[in-house]
């Protein structure tokens, strides 16, 4: 028996925040399928399917009202 095996790659791609415009990261996971964004500075995320585009999980936390004034990103 003939076994083939394949190996997916993840991607990682330097992005802004859509929640705080910092720099974040999307990261497309192959292996299950998912594209994971995610904003270390104001702890967004956001978990789609890649083939769908359904949202399987999500949080997106306020912004601080004192950054937003200042216009300033971490």
């Amino acid at each position: 028996m003939v076994r083939e095996t394949l190996f997916k790659m993840n991607t990682i791609q330097a992005i802004r925040c859509p929640n705080c415009g910092s720099p974040a990261e999307r990261h497309h996971l192959d292996s299950s399928g998912l594209i994971r964004t995610q904003c270390l500075i104001c702890d967004y995320l956001l978990i789609t399917c890649a083939e769908t585009g359904g949202v399987v999980e999500a949080y997106a936390p306020g912004i601080d009202e004192k950054r937003l004034v200042s216009g300033t990103h971490a």
